[in-house]
């Protein structure tokens, strides 16, 4: 090869890496994005496409499904109900944010007489009770309720103060004409927790579910102790056995 050869074969190579450097790279560099969680490519560790990994959003294939443990209908008054179902969550730092449900109260011959739409959370690792109030039936005697989701679930990786709070010294009073229950909830965490609620439900001795109320708390500062009360407006038809209080905490994104 020639030295004009050479030269000419220097000069271009000169060219092309300029060319690289001035254009090619701001190119690339322009064109490249990075990995997120809304790419919709399953990459940076994920196990499904936006799922898993680092995303908040998680693989619910990876997951314990949610499941309903049982759903009833309690008679507060003469054609009134209030229903509750309990949902089971195995998974740690896993829960709903938002879900839509339905109760639906049928009498003796399955045919529908009520139903209940409204939308839940579900906490990480725990049973998350789902209560709704002043059904009315017009009077037709419930049977049988079912309750279901009416959304797909949407798993992300929460946590929920309800595990810090503890409820003791349940006491029931009045069984016999307007059943009482009183117990005591207490934050052992060294923060505050607010907008809580608690369901209770009562089992007799056989362990069938009998009755069922709500009450709240706005806010339980750490330490604190403070007397939650259920009442019914209705005497308990059968003996006490088991008393269930659950604290029910919105739960939030880790």
């Amino acid at each position: 090869m020639s030295w004009a050869s050479r030269r000419r074969g220097i000069y271009l190579l000169g060219i092309i890496s300029f060319l690289i450097i001035v254009i090619g790279i701001p190119v690339i560099k322009y064109s490249y994005s990075p990995p997120t969680c809304t790419d919709g490519n399953r990459n940076q560790g994920e196990t499904a496409p936006d799922k898993g990994g680092p995303c908040p959003i998680l693989d619910e294939q990876a997951l314990s499904p949610a499941s309903i443990l049982w759903s009833r209908s309690f008679s507060v008054r003469d054609g009134t109900y209030s229903s509750v179902a309990y949902v089971v969550n195995e998974n740690a730092n896993a829960g709903i944010k938002k879900v839509g449900y339905r109760f639906g109260l049928y009498d003796e011959s399955n045919i529908l007489v009520a139903e209940r739409m409204g939308t839940m959370f579900i906490m990480p690792a725990s049973i998350t009770p789902v209560y709704e109030m002043n059904i009315s039936t017009g009077n037709r005697a419930v049977v049988h309720t079912y309750f279901e989701f009416t959304e797909s679930l949407v798993w992300e990786r929460l946590k929920s103060d309800a595990s810090v709070i503890a409820v003791g010294n349940r006491e029931i009073s009045n069984a016999g004409s307007n059943p009482r229950l009183t117990a005591v909830a207490e934050n052992i965490s060294i923060a505050l927790v607010s907008d809580m609620s608690f369901v209770t439900v009562i089992f007799d001795p056989s362990g069938n579910a009998r009755a069922s109320s709500m009450t709240s708390l706005s806010r339980l500062n750490a330490g604190e102790k403070q007397q939650i009360i259920f009442t019914w407006p209705k005497p308990f038809t059968s003996a006490v056995g088991r008393v269930d209080i659950f604290p029910v905490v919105a739960p939030v994104s880790l």
